[in-house]
């Protein structure tokens, strides 16, 4: 039975806590500087048989990850200018946003290209020949009627939403097909559901940076099961996707939640802390990494790259990204004066990239 709402969030994060909290984010961050050399994109990555998951996602990811912290990190902190160092390399890495002119020419009709420029732009680092050829493409009646499920519709409309474009979607039609969005009974929870429901969420939210936020009667639900939801990968060891959900449960309005809600988010954290390696890094799940990311590695001081290799950076980079990501909307929601605004709230000045223009060429 849920108790009444909690009396403020930050009754329910002790001090000890809340410095569990920015020690995973801390070590994650630093695990990702130190191997930024793993998000670079090889020569593959405008090849038309090129793996886009072994290449764009990642960096992507790392993008959209940096996107959200640069504006849920203390400005004048460490951790903020680490953000923004990242997010300036992965800038670099698009050269300042002139290949995705080159993969809009060879994949017009991609959605990838659009989603993951989508996360620089939200960050004010912009090229205005891509937004252009991207704008002629998602004009056409190819692209708007493209056949996609909902939670990917979703997402392209949160991409085409941060580059200024707007379509006539039913956007509330869309969130009801979704798995969360029609308020599914909570048992029926599992791994696929799991990524599913947390990036309905992100999609709605603009990854944490505004967006049209969640409907009521999600927001209630998610009140009501995230704590049971987060548990259950807890429990089975899923720590990527434990990540995604303590991100989702974050922004679950204050006002809904009750002292029980905030007692699991921030009991989460502790067995989160208790599985991340020493260097940083936290893995997938249990029993995947155990003999490929060490707990230390020895990091060549030129390039950043591990000496864990490639494969041990694909089995624990995105649970990484996912621990520094969750862990600045919890410290967010706990440092926001007890009333978390979810995942509205003000943006912040753009992030630029320290020794490059904010803007590519007009391509």
């Amino acid at each position: 039975m849920r108790q009444n709402a909690a009396p403020g969030v930050q009754e329910t994060a002790p001090a000890d806590v809340r410095h569990t909290v920015r020690a995973v984010q801390g070590a994650a961050l630093g695990w990702l500087s130190r191997n930024r050399a793993h998000f670079a994109l090889g020569d593959d990555a405008l090849a038309r048989d090129g793996r886009v998951d072994g290449s764009w996602k990642p960096l992507g990811e790392l993008a959209q990850v940096c996107a959200t912290l640069s504006v849920r990190t203390p400005p004048s902190g460490p951790l903020h200018a680490c953000v923004r160092d990242l997010l300036a390399f992965a800038w670099r890495q698009t050269g300042e946003g002139a290949l995705f002119c080159e993969v809009q020419r060879a994949e017009p009709f991609a959605t990838y290209p659009l989603e993951v420029y989508a996360a620089f732009a939200s960050a004010g680092l912009r090229h205005p020949g891509y937004e252009r050829a991207a704008a002629t493409v998602a004009a056409t009646r190819g692209w708007r009627l493209a056949e996609q499920l909902p939670t990917r519709r979703l997402g392209v409309l949160c991409a085409e939403r941060q580059i200024g474009l707007h379509r006539d979607d039913d956007e509330p039609a869309l969130v009801a097909r979704t798995w969360l969005g029609g308020l599914p009974e909570p048992w029926t929870f599992e791994r696929a559901s799991g990524y599913a429901l947390t990036h309905v969420v992100f999609h709605l939210t603009d990854w944490g940076r505004g967006g049209p936020d969640l409907p009521p009667a999600v927001a209630e639900h998610l009140a009501h099961w995230a704590p049971a939801w987060l548990v259950t990968c807890l429990e089975g060891g899923l720590w990527d996707l434990a990540c995604e959900v303590a991100a989702v449960a974050a922004g679950v309005p204050a006002a809904g939640t009750d002292a029980t809600f905030e007692a699991e988010l921030a009991g989460a954290w502790v067995r989160i802390a208790g599985v991340q390696y020493a260097s940083g890094a936290l893995p997938e799940e249990d029993g995947r990494v155990a003999a490929e990311v060490p707990h230390e590695e020895t990091v060549p001081p030129r390039d950043g790259a591990s000496a864990g290799g490639a494969s041990g950076f694909r089995l624990c980079y995105h649970s990484t990204l996912m621990a520094a990501f969750a862990a600045g909307l919890t410290l967010a929601r706990w440092d926001d004066a007890g009333v978390p605004r979810a995942y509205g709230g003000r943006r912040d000045a753009p992030v630029k990239t320290p020794t490059t223009p904010t803007t590519g060429g007009t391509g």
